[in-house]
């Protein structure tokens, strides 16, 4: 029987150096797209899954996210006063339930393996789904829903996968493909960051996950791959063969929020699909692309 999806793991232990100077004293989690920061995105999309439970994977400086998810009893109570109805709606997605969020401090940037190491007294012996707020998924049915429909239908693990020119395979993880129905493919192996003449494919996998707890003996070996880093794909590659693994083309549009063009992209994207400043926005382009 296959075992229910109710814990996510966000690692965001990150320097967050290419927003520098904005990073410096705010975690780059905590950058708004629109009018909410990237962590929500990543715990919304989470919940809409059906996850429950919600582990940070933080470092030194990033308390604020933590606090982000509190009770803020002295700006409610104001709201309330105020009676500032639509402002204190607007609070409700920073609020957690009591006991459902954790957070486990990543003291040495080992890479993303070793993050998701460092959460192993959470995860258990459960399936996990890992969310990384760097990328962010503009589409209908939440990515992460998709990928959870896929993982009830499949009994094992299954990660988010798109293609990518073949000159940037360098750039991601890679799949070795196998059976291919167009949407689900069969992962016969994972490589790392490959050169592009050595990759297997041009499918590669974005910031979505669903993994079973087989990964875990094999992150615990804390093996160093690619960059002198401890790689998440090298372990997933590793269950290959002992636990059914897919790739799933989702359907929606990735931003890659983790550098600064992907991240004014999607700043556009998601307030032109807001209907409070749609039209306000599709102004103000006209205005700057008009001489374009």
């Amino acid at each position: 029987m296959t075992k229910p999806l109710r814990k996510a793991v966000l690692p965001v232990a990150g320097l967050g150096t290419r927003f520098l100077p904005a990073t410096k004293a705010m975690p780059k989690e905590m950058l708004p797209v629109v009018d909410r920061p990237l962590i929500q995105y990543a715990v919304d999309e989470a919940r809409a899954a059906g996850i429950k439970e919600i582990c940070l994977i933080t470092g030194r400086g990033k308390d604020s996210l933590i606090d982000y998810f509190d009770v803020a009893f002295e700006l409610e109570y104001t709201l309330r006063e105020r009676n500032k109805v639509e402002a204190l709606k607007a609070l409700e997605p920073s609020s957690i339930e009591a006991g459902s969020l954790v957070a486990v401090r990543q003291q040495e940037p080992l890479g993303l393996g070793h993050a998701i190491w460092c959460a192993r007294s959470f995860i258990g012996d459960d399936p996990f789904a890992i969310l990384l707020p760097d990328d962010i998924v503009q589409s209908g049915v939440p990515c992460l829903k998709q990928l959870a429909d896929a993982y009830y239908a499949t009994g094992g693990s299954v990660v988010a996968v798109e293609e990518v020119p073949r000159e940037r395979t360098n750039q991601y993880g890679i799949l070795k493909p196998g059976k291919d129905d167009g949407k689900l493919v069969e992962i016969e192996g994972l490589v790392e960051k490959p050169k592009p003449e050595d990759a297997p494919s041009n499918l590669s996998i974005i910031g979505r996950y669903i993994l079973t707890p087989e990964i875990m003996p094999f992150l615990a070996l804390l093996e160093k791959g690619a960059g002198g880093e401890v790689q998440l794909t090298d372990a997933m590659a590793k269950t290959i063969g002992k636990t059914p693994f897919h790739g799933l083309r989702y359907e929606g549009k990735r931003f890659d929020c983790g550098n600064k063009i992907g991240f004014l992209e999607a700043q556009i994207a998601f307030a032109l699909e807001r209907p409070d400043l749609a039209n306000d926005v599709k102004g103000f382009l006209k205005n700057y692309t008009a001489s374009l």
